[in-house]
């Protein structure tokens, strides 16, 4: 299989059959093996049973049912587990993203060697200050934290190569973070600019709650980028500042309790103990953290890199 399109489903039912048809047009007039990895994210419209009905006419489509709604994040991931392609690409299912971009896509991901290929709607079909402000300042924001700057974090139409999504594992809401995470293993990751169209049917499925959501992730991934393999590094220094003042005031108060001075009422005290215990409690976090990451990495052999390609060795004569 040389391509598997990953399109996660909710609520779509109308646009379902165009989103099959267009992709079908595009995908048989190139020379690809290729399949459409549908998942319904527990659609609690008729979306399943579209999805169902119309894969007895493309026998490309294979369908991917939830019991109940996951959220698009276990849907994309679902939809990489189930995907057989040497290239996986990601899509909405709101047809917002143009299906004749993909062999676009996939010829630049193959022409530049690029592990990641994200699309970028440089000319956005959506409202200026409800949706493409927020989506600006959230873009900067991630790539500042991140280090890998990309002017469209919230595009869904993106191609993977199969061995980078093979290690990653997404949960949560971190889809859209997955250029970031895989370039923590040494992905390459580039964009290339995509068509944006209007929606046709249905609802946005993003209220402002999604705003809050971006910023607890971004904080998440800066963690996992940061310190996800040294812990320590993070809560043991945020402990240390916190000690050495606490440390230092007390030192101070019990100095002049030694001269005789009576530092029982002094809001100092207070402040420094309570700097002490909060500087080895965050120790204490560290240390259990240094050991969950070595659970973590050790029984089940889980690698903290990938590999792009092995050399072979020249065979003696």
């Amino acid at each position: 299989m040389d391509v598997s399109i990953v399109v996660p489903l909710y609520n779509e039912e109308k646009n379902v059959p165009l989103l099959v048809e267009r992709v079908a047009a595009v995908m048989r007039a190139t020379k690809r093996t290729w399949e459409l990895v549908a998942v319904d994210d527990g659609s609690r419209d008729r979306t399943a049973e579209a999805v169902a009905s119309l894969a007895k006419d493309y026998p490309e489509l294979h369908p991917v049912f939830f019991r109940r709604n996951y959220g698009q994040t276990a849907a994309m991931q679902a939809g990489f587990d189930h995907a057989k392609g040497a290239i996986v690409v990601t899509m909405d299912g709101d047809l917002q993203n143009d299906p004749a971009d993909i062999p676009a896509m996939v010829d630049h991901l193959e022409k530049t060697g690029a592990d990641v290929v994200s699309g970028w709607r440089k000319h956005r079909q959506d409202h200026a200050l409800k949706r493409n402000l927020p989506s600006r300042i959230a873009n900067r924001l991630i790539a500042k934290v991140t280090g890998v700057y990309l002017h469209d974090y919230g595009c869904s139409l993106k191609a993977y190569r199969r061995e980078v999504i093979e290690e990653l594992k997404i949960y949560g809401e971190l889809h859209r973070f997955i250029p970031a995470i895989a370039a923590q293993y040494g992905a390459k990751v580039t964009e290339m600019v995509v068509k944006h169209q209007a929606r046709q049917f249905g609802e946005s499925k993003y209220g402002i709650d999604r705003t809050i959501r971006v910023m607890l992730d971004i904080i998440q991934v800066y963690f996992f980028q940061k310190f996800l393999h040294r812990p320590m590094h993070f809560f043991g220094y945020a402990g240390l500042v916190l000690m050495v003042p606490g440390g230092l005031m007390l030192a101070y108060l019990l100095g002049l309790k030694i001269i005789g001075f009576d530092i029982g009422g002094r809001p100092m005290l207070l402040a420094a103990v309570l700097l002490v215990l909060l500087g080895v409690q965050l120790l204490g976090m560290g240390l259990l953290a240094e050991m969950l990451t070595r659970i973590y990495h050790e029984p089940g052999g889980r690698k903290q890199y990938m590999v792009r390609t092995v050399a072979a060795k020249a065979k003696k004569s």
